[in-house]
């Protein structure tokens, strides 16, 4: 759909079992899915069939803003990758690699046309950021 796509990654201190579950478990993405602290992820639902879907509510904490992020999944690799189609036909890809420190992270996804590639990539990061901060939490790293 479109040539340029946006690449982030970040390595996580956890197995690759471990980032993937909570990666995926709709209990977890509500505590990390957001870019700031103004924001929440009050709701997730997540069936991680090829063919299903999956709905992460995204909002501002004061009610004002709010949207789904939403989709379904085209290609699934347990613990190692994830290729889905957001419901605006957009790509994303998410790859999961361990190596002797951790998982690396890797998420590659066509942007929206029209908004600006660096404010994209610095939201999607932040996610990951908080996804890497969570994990790393929860198991005892952090």
């Amino acid at each position: 759909m479109n040539a340029t796509k946006i690449f982030i990654d970040r390595l996580i201190e956890a197995s690759s079992e471990q980032v993937w579950e909570i990666y995926n478990s709709p209990q977890h993405i509500m505590q990390w899915n957001h870019a700031s602290e103004d924001w929440h992820c009050p709701s997730a639902t997540n069936y991680l069939e090829v063919g299903e879907k999956f709905v992460y509510r995204m909002e501002s904490k004061d009610g004002a803003y709010g949207f789904d992020y939403s989709g379904k999944y085209l290609e699934i690799e347990k613990n190692k990758r994830i290729l889905m189609e957001l419901d605006d036909q957009r790509l994303v890809e998410v790859l999961f690699k361990e190596n002797e420190i951790g998982t690396l992270v890797c998420i590659q996804f066509d942007p929206v046309i029209g908004q600006d590639i660096e404010l994209q990539r610095s939201g999607w990061g932040a996610i990951l950021d908080n996804f890497k901060k969570y994990v790393e939490r929860v198991i005892g790293k952090a």
